[in-house]
Parts: structure tokens; C-alpha cells; sequence
């Protein structure tokens, strides 16, 4: 859309993830359904962490924070992404845009600094096993959240300053589907020199010293386990692991192969990417600990089991109320 140079857009159009009139309703269809399972499934994952006082330990204390924030982060991007499915105009305001960018990094970089501290937590749990209680106490659980969340906040606000003094011109269209930060910087008419360095510089503090903080954490479990002398205790300590490291692939994965480029690499086809860490790894994560936990599977069944009996007496109760004369 063309504008007089040196022009601060208003609004601005996220052109999705088609542009064909006969994509929309299927795809709004599907992200709905996906939307709907990251929050049920989190939610569950949630309560009956709450609600098991065999769950009460760092490890499950973590993954509640890290559902809580999958929530969090797939709600600040899929609503709007829905919403413009159904529409026609699919705008979004600057301040919508800039606040969106916000919040997606802000809890993007927490689930980072998350899977770090669980990394950090199955280290001390199998290499230090007699000193797990000591070393991740709760004042050591709640410093490493202060950290992630506290750290997250800035990181992101820098970054959205960064973004806010620069001059868009010529064309307000996102070629994606929510405020992310190279497709913007890709419409930005002034220098973005600054903004480049700044996401590599700080993105190596935010996504690759977590990611070697996790190396380092499994190189010495893989260390202590080959010592075990037991078949059955080395797949135990494994599959205490199992779960977490495949959420840390999933998101570590899709997340390098779009941010760790240059930003002249950065093309459409990396919105494939983008969905497996912004909605897939949040919908996903329930089922992987859930699946692959035998404490956690045991939890959620204590939660259904004591949900169930609630949900006949309330059936019961309306079905009763309807057939009063």
C-alpha cells in the first residue's frame, strides 16, 4: 500500500498464512481446534500438578509455570490470528502490533529460561541425588523464575523501544501471521543496523545460553547415567528425561532455524517454523508429559477421577431441573 515516505503507519495488515479466500475457514477451523486443546490440555497439566501433593517438587512446579505460559503465548498470537481468518481487512494498530511483539517475546524467552531450569533441575536429580533436596529448594526454584520472568521483561522492552524509533514507509503489509520482529524490521525504511545487532547479541543471551546451559546439563546426566551399572536404572534416570528433552528439541529447533539467521535470509517459508514453536510445542507439551510421565499420567488421572463425579452430580442435577413439571 502506497504512502508518502517517512510516514508512521496507523495500522498495519498481516497478510496470514494464505491469501486465498477459500483457505480461510478451514484453516480457522483447525487453529480453533489446536487453540482449544493448548488450553484444556495446559489447564489439566496445571490442576493436577496443584492438586497432587505427590507432584509438589521443583520438577512438576516448573512445568506448571512453563503451562501457564504456554497459555499465555499462544493467546497473545492465535485470537488475533483468528479473528483475521473471518475478516476481510485483517488489520492490526500499531500500538496492537507493538504490544503483541511484547508479549510473544516476553513469554517466548520464558519458556527458554524454563526449560533451562528443568534441564537444571534433572541434572542436580540424577548427579546429586542426596543433595537434590538442599541444592533446589524453594528459595533456588523461586530465584530461577525471578530470573527468567524478570530478565524476559527487559530483553522484550528493549527490543519493542528499538522497534518503536523506527520509520515504516512505503508498505504497512506483514508477510505473516502476527507481529513478529524480522518481518517487521523488514518494513522499516530507516537503518535497522541497530535492531540486527541487538537480536543477535541478546538473542544469544536469551535462546543459546539457555540451549548450553541444557547441553552442558545432559552431558553430565549422560555421564552419570553410562556409570549406572543397572539396564533398569539407566533407563529409569532416562526416562525421567524423555519428555523435557523432546520439548527442548521441538522448540529449540524450529526457533534457531528462524532467529539464528541474518534477516536478508528470512523468507515465508519460515512461517512453518514459527507455528511449531509459537502453537504446536504448546498444544504438543500436555500430551508428551502426560504420555511419557508415569507421575504425571497417575496425577491426571487423580484429577479426572475427582472431576468426573462432580460433572454426573451437575448432569444430573440440570436432567432432573428439565424433567421437573
Amino acid at each position: 500500500m502506497g504512502m508518502s515516505n517517512l510516514t508512521r503507519f496507523s495500522e498495519f495488515i498481516l497478510l496470514g498464512l494464505s491469501s486465498r479466500l477459500e483457505d480461510q475457514k478451514p484453516l480457522f477451523a483447525l487453529f480453533l481446534i489446536m487453540y482449544l486443546v493448548t488450553l484444556m490440555g495446559n489447564l489439566l497439566i496445571i490442576l493436577a500438578i496443584r492438586s497432587d501433593p505427590q507432584l509438589q517438587n521443583p520438577m512438576y512446579f516448573f512445568l506448571s509455570i512453563l503451562s501457564f505460559a504456554d497459555i499465555c503465548y499462544t493467546t497473545v498470537i492465535v485470537p488475533k490470528m483468528l479473528v483475521n481468518f473471518l475478516s476481510e481487512t485483517k488489520t492490526i494498530s500499531y500500538a496492537e502490533c507493538l504490544a503483541q511483539m511484547y508479549f510473544f517475546l516476553v513469554f517466548g524467552n520464558i519458556d527458554s529460561y524454563l526449560l533451562a531450569a528443568m534441564a537444571i533441575d534433572r541434572y542436580v536429580a540424577i548427579c546429586k541425588p542426596f543433595h537434590y533436596v538442599t541444592i533446589m529448594n524453594h528459595r533456588c526454584c523461586m530465584l530461577l523464575l525471578a530470573f527468567s520472568i524478570a530478565f524476559s521483561y527487559l530483553y522484550s522492552l528493549l527490543h519493542v523501544l528499538l522497534v518503536n524509533q523506527l520509520t515504516f514507509c512505503a508498505s504497512n503489509v506483514i508477510h505473516h501471521f502476527f507481529c513478529d520482529v524480522n518481518p517487521l524490521l523488514k518494513l522499516a525504511c530507516s537503518s535497522t543496523s541497530v535492531n540486527e545487532v541487538v537480536a543477535m547479541t541478546e538473542g544469544l543471551a536469551s535462546v543459546m545460553a539457555p540451549f548450553v546451559c541444557i547441553i552442558i546439563s545432559y552431558l553430565r546426566i549422560l555421564i552419570a547415567v553410562l556409570n549406572i551399572p543397572s539396564a533398569s536404572g539407566k533407563r529409569k534416570a532416562f526416562s525421567t528425561c524423555s519428555s523435557h528433552l523432546t520439548l527442548v528439541t521441538l522448540f529449540y529447533g524450529s526457533i534457531s532455524y528462524v532467529y539464528l539467521q541474518p534477516l536478508s535470509s528470512y523468507t515465508v517459508k519460515k512461517q512453518i517454523a514459527t507455528i511449531t514453536y509459537t502453537i504446536l510445542t504448546p498444544m504438543l507439551n500436555p500430551f508428551i508429559y502426560s504420555l511419557r510421565n508415569k507421575d504425571m499420567k497417575q496425577g491426571l488421572e487423580k484429577l479426572m477421577s475427582r472431576i468426573k463425579p462432580q460433572m454426573d452430580r451437575l448432569s444430573t442435577a440440570k436432567a432432573n431441573k428439565f424433567c421437573e413439571p
